[in-house]
This record gives structure tokens, sequence and C-alpha cells, in this order.
């Protein structure tokens, strides 16, 4: 599963930014009035995925701000009924119970994280509630009818994203013959580690370690020894949050750096403020640059964002709140994102494809691969070794 989301300064400046703009064009828009809609859903706000938990957060605050900004939603305030999993599948279940039964919310929005998703969608589908997601890694799983992903992912991503990795390093002059894997266990991340060791296998390279972890592993000392001794071409790292850069701590403690180095779903502003990242890759659906910001709007954008863009046109289309209704609707029409025009008509209401890879290059992270997405005079850095920090 990828980390889509940017940082929090972006958020900050990129919504003072949207509220001018939006001054000019909305300003005679009456102020939302009646009972509020209430919108239902978790975050991880503690724990080990609370920095990215925090990031979707701002999104989603971002988003009800510009909602009442245009006079509401439907001419009705927004209540974002937010409440913390604390990273726990176990805590999202129940607290989507809670949302429903006791909180009476009106619409859902899903959490973060594979796990908590597919507890979410589990209660929501009992309760036949619309249940919009925006961090899935695996599609296949989403076989819920009312199930909406707004991360634009291949219906296999388990292999198509890994296939984008592995691409993109054959494409060097210098290309991988050995790997090591290492991975957490959550699930997402498994998944795409699975992906990764079957086109190892595939494409001839040879695995000299494959290394699963436990989620919320605060000590990486043995790992990075691990890694450090199978001294491979290329290092994947199935690491979620702050676990990536945690990593590389241990691994500078022990005078090592994998030259080559991709890293799933890494806090994308503490990775690349570490030292010891630059030349580390990882998926992307959005960076700061063209073609990506052709969309005015997309200096605001997280996949967060995206999702809240799918719910509010499908209740404005709709013109009310009727969770098949909406669903109806989605199925049948196109959504204008951040992330550009989504379409629900694959597998498990799955769309079209958007993953890219980026790298983190002078402490910033720049789209890499697909070639035609770099900016002038950007290549995919691929060095044999590295010094150390």
């Amino acid at each position: 599963m990828a980390n889509h989301s940017i940082g929090r300064r972006t958020l900050l400046q990129a919504m003072s930014v949207l509220a001018l703009g939006e001054c000019s064009v909305h300003a005679q828009s009456a102020a939302p009035s009646g009972a509020p809609i209430r919108v239902g859903g978790t975050l991880p706000l503690s724990g080990p995925l609370a920095s990215v938990g925090q990031t979707h957060k701002i999104a989603g605050e971002i988003f009800v701000d510009m909602i009442h900004r245009r006079g509401g939603l439907l001419g009705r305030p927004v209540a974002w009924v937010l409440l913390d999993d604390q990273s726990q599948p176990a805590n999202t279940r129940t607290q989507y119970e809670r949302l429903i039964t006791s909180e009476k919310v009106d619409l859902l929005m899903g959490p973060y994280g594979t796990s908590s998703i597919l507890a979410a969608m589990g209660v929501s589908q009992r309760y036949g509630k619309l249940f919009i997601q925006s961090s899935l890694g695996n599609p296949s799983l989403g076989n819920y009818d009312l199930q909406f992903p707004a991360l634009p992912l291949s219906p296999d991503p388990r292999m198509a994203d890994a296939q984008i990795v592995f691409d993109a390093y054959a494409a060097t002059k210098t290309p991988p013959k050995s790997i090591a894997i290492v991975t957490s266990k959550f699930p997402g991340a498994l998944d795409l580690a699975t992906g990764a060791k079957e086109i190892t296998e595939q494409r001839g390279l040879k695995l000299a370690l494959y290394l699963e972890y436990e989620f919320g592993t605060k000590d990486y000392g043995p790992i990075a020894a691990r890694v450090k001794d199978a001294a491979t071409d290329l290092l994947w790292m199935g690491a979620l949050g702050l676990e990536g850069s945690a990593f590389l701590d241990a691994s500078r403690k022990i005078a090592y750096v994998p030259p080559r180095h991709f890293c799933l779903s890494p806090a994308p502003g503490p990775m690349a403020a570490n030292p010891a990242a630059e030349g580390t890759t990882s998926l992307t659906l959005f960076e700061e640059q063209a073609p990506y910001l052709s969309n005015k709007d997309a200096p605001a954008f997280v996949v967060e964002f995206a999702a809240w863009q799918i719910l509010e046109a499908a209740a404005i289309d709709t013109k009310g709140l009727d969770d098949k209704v909406m669903g109806a609707w989605l199925k049948a029409n196109k959504v204008d994102t951040m992330m550009g025009q989504q379409t629900f008509t694959g597998p498990n209401n799955s769309g079209p494809v958007g993953t890219a890879l980026k790298q983190i290059q002078k402490f910033g992270w720049t789209a890499v691969w697909p070639a035609s997405l770099r900016l002038p005079g950007i290549v995919l850095h691929t060095p044999v070794t590295r010094i150390i920090p």
C-alpha cells in the first residue's frame, strides 16, 4: 500500500490559497443552514500510523472548510465526527458500529490502512452504508458493492505496483541482479511484498533475503544487520510511516546505508529530511510538480481530499444522502478529483491506474518513473555504493 499524503505545511499553505481563490467565486454564497450533515469516520491519530493519520485529518478539515465556504453541502453545514482508532483495526470495527448506531451519522468516510478499512467495511456492509475509502492496498479485498476507492490502483496492485518499481530499476545502466525484501506484516505491505517476490523469481533475480517483521516494531537494529549482511543491489523495504526512517537510523549506527532502496509508504517529510534517505524511492500518485500541477487546486491534494470530493459529488448530483442512490450514481458517472477524473467501472468498483515512482533527491521528492513524468534534468539515481552520512 502506498503513502499518498503531503506535508502539513503544504496543506496549510494550500488552504490559504484556495480560500482566497474561492472568495471571488463564492463571495455571495449563502451561509449553510439547518441541521448539520454528520459524516463519521476514524483515523489513526495515535499509534504507529499517527503521522499519516494526522495528514489525512488536515486534508479532511480543509475540505470541510471549503464546503462551508461554498454554502455547505446541499445548503447544510457538515460536521465531521472523527474518532481516533489508535492504528488498531479492532478499535475501528467498534467505532464504526458506534458511529452508525449511537452517533447516528448520515454518511461514512473510510479509515486509513487496509486492516482498518476491512474492519470498517464489514460494519458498513451490515448496515448498507456507502463506504468511500482512500487506502485499500488490495482492491480485490473490496468486495462490497457500496465500497468505492479513491486510490487509482490497478485491480491487482500486488503485481502492477511492484512491476513499476522493477521496471524503473531495470531501465537503468546498472540494473540490480540481487534483492532483499524486508516487509512489515501489515496486510497491505505484506501483499505488495509477495508481488515483489514473485517478480524477482520471474525475472531471474537473486533473492538474497526475505524477512517479515511485526507491525509496530521499534528496534530495527537486527533487521539492519541482516540487510547489511545480505549486501544486495536493491532493498525492497515494506515499511509504513516512520518505520522507514527508523530503519535508516539503525543502519547508520552499523555504518551501512543501502545503495538502492525502495520504501513502500514512508512518512514523506521525515523520510526526505533523513540524511541517509538520499536516493530512496517510493510509490506516488501525486507530486508537487508538472504535470500534476496542471490542476490549479493540486497543491492541496491528498488522496483523502479526493475521497471527500467523491462523497460530495455523489450527494450533490443525487440531491440527497441515500446511500444506495449515491452508490448507483457513482457506478454510472465520472468524478473530477485532484487525481484527475475517477471512474468506478472495474472489478470491485476500481478505476484507472495512476501509480508512479518518486525519489528523494537533495532532501525533496521528485517523480522519476515513468520517464515522461520527470522534470528537465531529472534521472533515477541508482548508485552502486553509498557514503555513510
